[in-house]
């Protein structure tokens, strides 16, 4: 497994792609409410990155049709932005990536439209802390598996939550996915050493019932078969 290593000017460049991802989540975020369609919050994403003077690393990637995957409540990711209309309480996760001068951004996001369920919340903020002990764990010298037993273990810790199997995070450099893939389970102590340099986009997704899902007619949408939020 070969793992890109950046050099600090390389890193540099990353950071301006990853500041033009930020400002355009940022944006959509403040734009989602009930009412609005998730075709638009794409348009207002496209807009920013052009904005930014940035190209979108998703439109076009394997055919994906938009800027930013917009997925609702089982919908867990990679669902397209279309007419559906946000609702009160939908829970709403926004995928976005850049690029400048070749190198790549990618973050997300996930959010509620008010009124806020408290069940639906403690999951947000759950799986939003275990990205935290995920990057904690990714340190020079640990290794890649350290990431995703460090997230499965804070995640066990606050309830019974499903953990997806199937999709995690990944390396990203001058492509948007490289290696390694990086789960969001596992035993500690496997897989190649964090060294300086490195770049990872760590990406944890739970749900509030089974872990398991499926894609949609669509080939692009990821929803958990119980139907269960994440």
């Amino acid at each position: 497994m070969a793992i890109q290593i950046k050099t600090l000017d390389q890193l540099k460049s990353m950071r301006q792609a990853n500041l033009l991802v930020r400002s355009t989540l940022e944006l959509v975020r403040a734009n989602i409410k009930a009412g609005i369609t998730t075709s638009a919050l794409d348009a207002i994403a496209e807009a920013n990155i052009k904005r930014g003077g940035g190209s979108s690393n998703f439109k076009g990637y394997h055919g994906y049709p938009a800027v930013i995957c917009v997925s609702v409540n089982d919908e867990i990711v990679h669902g397209i932005p279309g007419d559906r209309m946000l609702m009160p309480g939908d829970i709403v996760s926004v995928d976005c990536g850049a690029i400048i001068d070749g190198w790549h951004g990618d973050a997300a996001f996930t959010m509620i439209v008010d009124p806020i369920d408290r069940e639906h919340a403690k999951m947000l903020e759950v799986c939003e802390e275990s990205l935290w002990h995920g990057i904690a764990a990714g340190v020079m010298g640990a290794k890649i598996s350290d990431i995703g037993h460090a997230i499965e273990k804070y995640v066990n810790s606050q309830g019974k939550y499903g953990i997806l199997r199937e999709y995690g995070g990944h390396g990203i450099g001058n492509a948007m996915h490289m290696e390694p893939h990086i789960l969001n389970f596992g035993k500690a102590g496997h897989g190649p050493t964090i060294e300086a340099g490195m770049v990872f986009a760590i990406e944890p997704m739970i749900t509030l019932g089974s872990e398991k899902t499926k894609v949609l007619d669509d080939n692009w949408t990821v929803v958990t078969q119980d139907k269960s939020y994440g």
